[in-house]
């Protein structure tokens, strides 16, 4: 799935009716479009009939719970990768900042308004933007490659974490506040409703009726978030073919739209049953929703692209690339900052290992998403439906009993088949 600049519709055969008709070209680059999105489905259909468990409400949640950091910093990782750098610090920097949350928390306990834990992750990010400000400014006005400076933020920060912890030793348990960052769900401010009552004879046995009970709240959110999905991709496609660029066929975005919508009110009805939306899926959310808009409609993230795509070209158009540069890997930091904080509450404490090799699945998360290594090119949702490949085969190997060895040697050939494949279509192309 690529992030390209529509192409308008040149030398296009013309129906009977006289009407602009899609070429074969258009129809096939949608399919390859969406075959990530059928691998991701085809990958959890495979697990639930090996495990049984996979769709169960409360395996859904820990998916979310156990893997949104990843997603979190791949949304960062995306646009370090499409300006054509990378950053392999992300890892460390996240344990880090966990280690010095935990710290702030309970060993150097601020106390009044500067221990809140909500103060303290305000700091921790802003020392997140920080460090990528430090490095972003060695990469963009030094020309010190990224591989080398965030090689050496690896390597500073997971000692940094290990010394902040002692060496081997955790520090913890952290407040029930902060926690909830991770392990918490959105209250039932809208109540439940029980889907079908159940009927109990004067025996006490249920003899009708399931008794599910559903959380409202999680229910209109879901709702009103598809809603917003169909009402936006109609808006874009009628958008496109105003100003004559190609449009996918009228069918196949029906059936896109419908099979989207169907699948993502399958997964709300999951989630009501259990406990609602778990709070990171919503954080998650809205960073989702903030970086689409940004790399779609804003000058920045148009000129991100255009820097990764040729950078020459953007700096003799008059794009700032050094200031760029320092943006992008300041943004870096600030999700690297965010993903600590979420795997630290996450597992109640901080830990010296934490984030060790997280770097690994978030590139890989960014390129099975489509994007390419010599920048210029990616999407932000190909980039969420790859960290999300990442979570569930993690989560279903790990079900399975997969020793994790062999599931290292399984996603690194997944991600080394997503490039093969992605390499193929751009030669097809």
């Amino acid at each position: 799935m690529t992030d390209t600049a529509p192409t308008p519709q040149t030398g296009v055969a013309q129906d009977v009716a006289g009407g602009p008709r899609v070429p074969v070209s258009t129809f096939a680059s949608n399919l390859r479009e969406y075959g990530l999105v059928l691998a991701l489905i085809a990958i959890m259909v495979f697990f639930q009939f090996t495990t049984g468990t996979l769709f169960k409400p409360v395996n859904l949640s820990n998916l979310v719970q156990q893997n949104s950091f990843i997603i979190v910093m791949a949304l960062g990782m995306l646009l370090v990768i499409v300006s054509g750098h990378i950053d392999l610090s992300v890892g460390s920097v996240a344990g880090f900042i966990g280690a010095l949350a935990a710290m702030m928390m309970v060993i150097w306990p601020l106390g009044g308004f500067l221990g809140n834990p909500l103060v303290v992750s305000i700091i921790c990010l802003l020392i997140g933007g920080a460090i990528g400000a430090a490095q972003g400014y060695w990469i963009a006005y030094h020309r010190i490659p990224s591989f080398i400076v965030t090689l050496a933020g690896m390597l500073v920060f997971r000692g940094l974490c290990q010394g902040l912890l002692g060496g081997g030793s955790s520090v913890g348990p952290l407040p029930d506040s902060f926690k909830a960052l991770s392990s918490g769900f959105l209250p039932e401010v809208l109540g439940t409703w029980t889907l079908i009552p159940p009927t109990v004879n004067a025996a006490g046995k249920t003899i009708f009726g399931s008794g599910v009970t559903l959380n409202l709240t999680t229910v209109v959110i879901g709702i009103i978030a598809v809603l917003a999905f169909a009402i936006s991709g109609v808006s874009a496609r009628r958008t496109r073919e105003k100003h004559g660029y190609e449009a996918e066929p009228f069918a196949l975005f029906v059936v896109k739209t419908v099979v989207i919508a169907a699948l993502a009110l399958f997964f709300v009805y999951q989630f009501a049953v259990y406990r609602g939306f778990p709070i990171v899926l919503v954080v998650m959310g809205i960073l989702v929703g903030i970086f689409v808009f940004i790399t779609r409609h804003t000058t920045i993230g148009r000129r991100v692209y255009a820097m990764g795509g040729n950078i020459k070209a953007a700096q003799l158009s008059g794009i700032k690339t050094e200031r760029l540069t320092l943006f992008v890997f300041i943004n870096m930091g600030v999700l690297s900052a965010l993903g600590g904080l979420i795997i630290a509450a996450r597992l109640g404490q901080a830990v010296p290992a934490a984030g060790l090799g997280s770097e690994l699945d978030v590139i890989a998360a960014v390129f099975i998403g489509g994007a390419s290594a010599m920048g210029g090119v990616g999407q932000v949702m190909s980039t969420v439906v790859g960290g999300f490949i990442m979570g569930v085969m993690n989560n279903g190997m790990s079900i399975m009993g997969v020793n994790v060895d062999w599931q290292q040697v399984v996603k690194g050939l997944v991600l080394l088949g997503a490039v093969i494949f992605d390499v193929y279509n751009k030669n097809k192309g």
